[in-house]
C-alpha cells in the first residue's frame, strides 16, 4: 500500500495509538489536529508528522480520520470545508455511519474504522493493535482504502452491516469492560469471607488469562470449566447457598452466568439433557 494521505483530527488515546502504531510502520500520519492546540503538538512531534488546524488537516489529507468523542463527530463533520472525492472516517464503535451526513452532502466518501482494542494506555494499545481485529462500514473505492490500512496497522478487518453498530459495540464490552466486572464480584466475595482484596486480583488475574487462553485454542465450549461444566449439581447448590447468605445480587448474579454457561455446556457434549435440566432448575 502507497504512504497514505492521512490526517487525524482528534489527539486523544485512539488517536495516540494508531499514530504510534502507523509511525512505526513507517507511515505516520501526515498532519494531527486538534481543538487542543498542545495535544495535537505532543503527538505531531511524537510521530513526525505536522501540527495543524482542523481545516488544514481536511485540506492536508485525502483520507481524514475523525478520533473524537462520539457527541462531537456530527458537529465537527457539519463544520469542516469537506471536497468531493475526499474521505472522512469516524473511529467510533457505536455512532452510526450517517453522523458524517454533512460530509457526504459536499461530495466526501464516508465511512467507519473501528479498531477492537483497548486504548486506556496508548503506547500498549498501539503495540497491541497487530493481530486485533477492527469493523468496517464503507462503500467501495473507500472500503478497499480502509482495509488497505487495516493491513498496515496489522488488524485483521471485520465488515459490518448497516444499522448495527450501537449492538455490536454494546456486545464488545462483555470482552472488554464487562470482565472488570466480574472479576470486581468475585473480590467483593473473597473479600466478604475474609480473603484480603489487595491480594484478590493478583490471584484472580492468571485465572482469567487461563480461561482466555483456553478459549483461543479450544473454543468457548471447549474452554468451559468448573461445576456447570461437569453436571455438578451439588457443588451448584452449595455456591448458591453461600452467595444467597451473603446477601446483595451476589447469588442472582452467579444464577445468570451460570444459566448462560448450560448452553455452552450443551455444545461441549459432556453432559446428558437430564444433567442439563437438573441444573436449570437449581439456577432459576
Amino acid at each position: 500500500m502507497k504512504p497514505l494521505s492521512l490526517a487525524l483530527v482528534g489527539a486523544g488515546r485512539l488517536a495516540t495509538s494508531i499514530g504510534l502504531a502507523l509511525h512505526a510502520k513507517g507511515q505516520p500520519p501526515r498532519v494531527v489536529a486538534s481543538r487542543s492546540t498542545r495535544s495535537a503538538n505532543v503527538l505531531a512531534q511524537r510521530i513526525n508528522a505536522a501540527a495543524c488546524t482542523l481545516e488544514q488537516a481536511v485540506a492536508a489529507a485525502d483520507l481524514v480520520l475523525l478520533t473524537v468523542p462520539d457527541d462531537a463527530i456530527e458537529c465537527v463533520a457539519a463544520e469542516l470545508p469537506w471536497r468531493p472525492g475526499q474521505a472522512v472516517v469516524h473511529c467510533s464503535g457505536a455512532t452510526e455511519v450517517d453522523a458524517l451526513a454533512a460530509a457526504a452532502d459536499k461530495g466526501a466518501l464516508v465511512g467507519a474504522f473501528h479498531p477492537l482494542q483497548i486504548f486506556s494506555d496508548p503506547e500498549r494499545g498501539a503495540v497491541m493493535m497487530e493481530g486485533s481485529s477492527v469493523t468496517i462500514e464503507a462503500d467501495e473505492p473507500l472500503l478497499g482504502q480502509l482495509v488497505g490500512l487495516a493491513r498496515v496497522l496489522g488488524l485483521r478487518p471485520l465488515h459490518l452491516p448497516m444499522g448495527a453498530r450501537a449492538a455490536y459495540h454494546g456486545a464488545a464490552n462483555y470482552a472488554a469492560s464487562f470482565l472488570l466486572s466480574m472479576l470486581d464480584e468475585a473480590i467483593q466475595v473473597w473479600e466478604a469471607v475474609g480473603l484480603p482484596r489487595e491480594e484478590a486480583l493478583q490471584a484472580l488475574l492468571p485465572l482469567a488469562r487461563g480461561t482466555l487462553s483456553a478459549a483461543q485454542t479450544k473454543g468457548l465450549a471447549g474452554a468451559l470449566s468448573g461445576a456447570v461444566s461437569r453436571g455438578d449439581a451439588g457443588v451448584v447448590r452449595r455456591h448458591l447457598q453461600a452467595l444467597d447468605a451473603l446477601g446483595g445480587e451476589h447469588g442472582s448474579f452467579y444464577r445468570e452466568l451460570s444459566r448462560r454457561q448450560l448452553e455452552l455446556a450443551r455444545a461441549a457434549g459432556r453432559l446428558d439433557d437430564e444433567a442439563l435440566e437438573r441444573l436449570r432448575a437449581l439456577l432459576t
